[in-house]
């Protein structure tokens, strides 16, 4: 058995590489996460993606994702826990439903490299010992590349690093000198609490029909921000925004 992980681009059917597309096409059978969040059109996106790029001779398993706290009094091991259920739940279908002969291939969002847990999931899997398998990983572009395109941005500045961080994280970032920031996963849009001066670069639903961007000095356009948020959502019942941060 052969398992590929595939990043498939932030939300966009044509932003995958040619690596990407051709690994889509030798793949028999895809395993999908349901995750049961009324999130329709990730269904659909992932449907086209397919449709455009591969032969349509494969099948599709839909596995229910199992459930998980989102606001946890203990992030790490909630996560540590839920990627032992993704996994046991990948196991019993890779056993029961697959054949040796068979490529497996998971479409990862975006890149499996930047706060994805497929590539843990899997080795979760293998580390079970109950399921044997090669595996390896075709990159995708990122909502990062594809921010920084959108605004034409270099997105560290000379001789300088940048930051990565989330939502959850981005005050202890600031309060530890991190004045150049990338900030994904932030549902509360944790940037409008921030005080001092900053510019911000932000962007949403990156990659799709709906795009929505939106780049000036922090306090100015935090309400066209929250505008464009809900535009986003109203659009496609989803919204995954992405921003760079500098500090003035």
């Amino acid at each position: 058995m052969r398992v590929r992980l595939i990043g498939i681009g932030p939300g966009g059917p044509d932003d995958l590489t040619v690596a990407a597309v051709r690994a889509l096409d030798s793949v028999d059978v895809f395993l999908v996460a349901d995750k049961n969040r009324g999130v329709d059109d990730l269904v659909a996106l992932r449907e086209e993606i397919l449709r455009r790029h591969t032969s349509g001779s494969h099948r599709v398993i839909v596995v229910p994702d199992p459930p998980r706290d989102r606001t946890p009094q203990k992030y790490g091991a909630e996560v540590r826990d839920w990627h032992a259920a993704r996994a046991a739940a990948y196991e019993s279908v890779l056993r029961e439903q697959v054949s040796e002969d068979e490529t497996v291939g998971f479409l990862v969002w975006g890149d499996p490299s930047l706060y994805d847990s497929t590539i843990r999931v899997v080795e979760r899997i293998l580390e079970r010992g109950v399921v044997r398998f090669e595996y390896d990983v075709v990159p995708g572009v990122s909502s990062v590349q594809l921010l920084a395109a959108r605004h034409r941005l270099v997105l560290n500045t000379i001789g300088e690093p940048i930051t990565i961080t989330t939502g959850r994280r981005l005050p202890q970032d600031v309060a530890a000198g991190a004045d150049n920031i990338v900030v994904m996963l932030d549902g509360g849009l944790a940037c409008a609490r921030l005080e001092g001066q900053w510019d911000i670069w932000w962007g949403a639903n990156l990659g799709t029909g709906d795009e929505e961007l939106v780049a000036g000095a922090l306090t100015e356009v935090l309400p066209t921000i929250r505008d464009a948020r809900g535009r986003a959502k109203q659009a496609r019942g989803w919204v995954m925004d992405t921003y760079l941060l500098r500090r003035r």
